[in-house]
């Protein structure tokens, strides 16, 4: 079997080109884009207005007003009216740009996961050998969310901040330089404490991502692996190691969220210094210059406008950094190379036509005949599937520097039955691999041929169409067991999937479920027996109806009862296809053609099986119970 590597979480090395990727996706609204800057530039200006108001209400209504014994408040009535509508529109403007947010955002996501799911279906199987389920399922997850939060919530806040920033910025300047030259000098230093602080809280926040991507593979591997848990009594062990991981998420957590929650009291803080040293200056200015109080009232305000966007965007540094590595780790998995296939061989359906000279040629056909034939996309020259297949001095390893199949050569003639057996470790499985590229021969290690033809030439849709497999790890998908024998040929009718069922003795069990056919399994298939899961799965092989059989230890999760009912059925779904067999239970290759012992990735014995018990070799020691493996 290959390699799994336990893998941590990349870290964001191109911020530019992830912005960059961002806006790709985007650019796919721009039009709705267009109304939200529209939204956010109303909004801004609303509320900057509705502060400068403040300037003619104390200077023209309000001072002149003080100590009059009837004041005429109608025009300052007037005024607030206009303060009152201008943030009523701001208002309605906000409204305008957080519901067109929320579409962008959750269109962008989908967009985002439907790409990253594709990406998952285009990769190929040593991708997934090498990464952990827990690990891909926090791309879907943990990086996602973090996105969403940018998306929906930080970049509309970022936009409305600094248009008021902008906006406040040019009033703050034309009411007063002086105090404007101080409001600036004192950002500058906040500035720099959020730039260091920031730089520290994005390290800590990578790190908290990998520990939390860690221990959620490792609870999933404990969950799917409660049963092998409690039968070696290794509770004590499991919940250890997840103290251990635990434990370092709570490390990581506490540092990030330390460096997180401190920017927010800080900037507030400074904030309110700021605010201290504008009123203390403008109040030199009014007694020294002879500034306007109304002028020193609005200036007061926009400080605190001016301030708290800044101390926002401070305070959201860290969901954005978070958000950038979290979508670099999405856009590193849908950047992934996908499973090549430079094949030009695809297949069809065809069907032998006699020619006027009265021999007969074959033909494509474009309706189903139960004959196949390979296509070349070269020449439209046509093969007739046989199902002959060879292995010819092949040498393959997982890792280039060490091989676990050492010069195989096998060669199954059409019709013909292959068994492979041999200790765990042997090369069996990984026979199968190179034989349905999961994974590819490297060049000048042997070749693979199917029907004569170089099975990499056979492209992989068209190679994997014509085999069918069934596997020692059975995996069912929610829905009904109707759909889950279908999944083996999505165009089957019912008929065809009682007939497989009945093909693999599978019929009887399902008849007697409460729903039959109906019958909706959740969680793979959990509430079956590994008997009953394994007999869907043959039967799910069997609806496929392949020209080639792959056998995967198919009867090891079946009791010796069932595998008596199931065995003729076997026999009768093997008949006239070549079908490759891998089994511990030597008693199931009795009747195969040719039976192959593998040893460390070699073939130390060949031959039926008569031929091989007079031998007296490894296969007559595994028959008969002697002796497990040749190390003992």
């Amino acid at each position: 079997m290959p390699p799994v590597k336990q893998k941590g979480f990349s870290k964001p090395k191109n911020t530019k080109q992830v912005i960059k990727r961002i806006l790709q996706y985007m650019g796919k609204f721009k039009a709705l884009w267009i109304l939200v800057f529209l939204c956010v530039i109303v909004s801004s200006l609303a509320s900057v207005i509705g502060t400068y108001l403040i300037k003619p209400a104390l200077n023209d209504y309000i001072i002149p007003l003080i100590g009059q014994k009837n004041p005429d408040m109608t025009k300052f009535a007037i005024v607030i009216l206009q303060v009152l509508v201008m943030f009523i529109i701001g208002a309605v403007a906000t409204w305008g740009n957080s519901r067109l947010m929320v579409y962008i955002s959750t269109k962008l996501l989908y967009n985002i996961r439907t790409d990253l799911f594709s990406k998952l279906e285009k990769l190929p199987i040593k991708y997934f050998d090498k990464h952990t389920h827990g690990e891909l399922m926090s791309r879907f997850t943990n990086d996602t969310d973090t996105l969403r939060e940018m998306l929906s919530q930080t970049i509309p806040q970022l936009m409305s901040s600094a248009l008021t920033v902008l906006a406040v910025f040019v009033m703050m300047i034309a009411l007063s330089p002086i105090l404007t030259l101080i409001i600036l000098v004192t950002i500058a230093l906040m500035i720099g404490l959020v730039g260091v602080i920031g730089k520290r809280s994005a390290n800590a926040f990578r790190g908290n991502q990998k520990n939390i991507g860690i221990i959620n593979g490792y609870i999933e591997e404990i969950i799917e692996g409660q049963k092998v848990v409690k039968v070696f009594n290794h509770e004590k062990e499991s919940i250890d190691h997840f103290e251990v991981l635990n434990d370092n998420l709570r490390k990581s957590g506490t540092e990030a969220n330390t460096y997180g929650n401190i920017l927010g009291p800080m900037m507030n803080n400074l904030s309110h210094i700021q605010y201290a040293i504008i009123a203390i200056s403008g109040a030199f200015l009014v007694i020294l210059r002879g500034m306007d109080l109304g002028s020193i009232a609005a200036f007061l305000q926009y400080t605190r406008s001016f301030a708290q966007p800044i101390s926002m965007m401070g305070q959201q540094a860290n969901s954005v950094l978070n958000a950038l590595a979290g979508a670099e780790r999405i856009f590193n998995v849908i950047d992934e190379e996908e499973e090549k296939d430079e094949g030009f061989y695809s297949l069809v359906n065809a069907y032998e036509a006699n020619t006027n000279n009265g021999k007969s040629t074959l033909v494509q056909s474009y309706a189903k005949t139960g004959e196949w034939a390979w296509k070349s996309e070269v020449d439209s020259s046509l093969k007739k599937l046989e199902g002959d297949v060879v292995f010819d001095h092949v040498t393959f390893g997982y890792k280039e520097e060490k091989d676990v199949l050492h010069d195989i050569s096998i060669h199954a003639k059409p019709g013909e039955k292959i068994a492979l057996v041999g200790s765990t470790g042997s090369g069996k499985t990984t026979t199968i691999n190179l034989l349905t590229r999961f994974y590819d021969v490297p060049d000048g290690n042997g070749r693979i041929l199917y029907d004569g033809i170089p099975i990499n030439d056979i492209s992989k849709n068209a190679l994997r169409k014509s085999l069918g497999m069934v596997q020692q790890n059975t995996h069912l998908f929610t829905g009904t067991i109707k759909d889950n024998i279908r999944f083996g040929n999505l165009e089957a009718s019912d008929v065809q999937i009682y007939e497989a069922a009945k093909l693999a003795n599978a019929d009887l069990f399902i008849s007697h479920l409460e729903n039959g056919y109906d019958t909706v399994i959740t969680g793979d298939g959990s509430s079956l027996s590994q008997g009953q899961r394994q007999l869907l799965a043959i039967a799910r092989a069997a609806v496929a109806n392949p020209p080639v059989l792959i056998l995967d230890e198919a009867t090891s999760s079946i009791d010796t009862r069932t595998e008596s009912l199931i065995q003729k059925g076997m026999d009768g779904l093997m008949k006239g296809r070549t079908t490759f067999v891998i089994a511990h239970r030597l008693s199931t290759v009795r009747n195969a053609d040719e039976i192959i012992v593998l040893e460390h990735g070699t073939i130390i014995e060949r031959g039926t099986h008569e031929q091989l018990i007079e031998q007296k070799g490894r296969y007559y020691f595994l028959y008969t119970g002697n002796r497990i493996s040749l190390d003992e």
